[in-house]
């Protein structure tokens, strides 16, 4: 996997920029359904998923189906995210004083990946992040770099 030049990563980031200000106005019930297609793409897909990894890092196929479903369980997780995103409303905490909280996107976020889990550990990054309507950047570990590759493709 070759090294991101300064460049490329500084473009990569303004797009991420760029995408962030339509995405976030995606509702988040439509960014969930999206992430439920994937967690199908996911569950479809567990077996190349987990040759590649064997292929890469030199898991058992077994291990590497553990990756990938600890990974799955959290962008299971994403999916309920259309309620756990609720802001909250406390009227009368104080005299005439109401509080209200809202979830809203942050921005661009950005993960780097090591080498050990590559489809558990940046499945626990991406998936909450996208879906609570922020962009991402990720880093994968150039040592099993193929691994992100069909997280991404599958995502895409």
């Amino acid at each position: 996997m070759p090294q991101s030049t300064e460049q490329e990563f500084n473009d990569i980031v303004a797009n991420a920029k760029d995408t962030f200000n339509g995405w976030k106005e995606v509702p988040i019930s439509q960014r969930v359904r999206y992430m439920l297609k994937y967690q199908q793409l996911l569950k479809d897909n567990q077996d190349d998923i987990a040759a590649m990894i064997t292929k890469e890092h030199g898991k058992s196929i077994i291990d590497s189906k553990g990756d990938i479903f600890r990974g799955y369980e959290v962008v299971e997780h994403a999916c309920s995210f259309t309620s756990l995103a609720m802001g909250e409303t406390v009227e009368n905490v104080a005299r005439n004083v109401d509080i209200y909280s809202y979830r809203t996107p942050l921005g661009v976020c950005a993960g780097i990946a090591p080498f050990n889990f590559p489809s558990m550990i940046p499945l626990w990054m991406y998936p909450l992040a996208i879906t609570l309507g922020n962009t991402y950047v990720l880093k994968p570990s150039e040592k099993v770099a193929g691994t992100s590759e069909i997280l991404i493709d599958l995502l895409e």
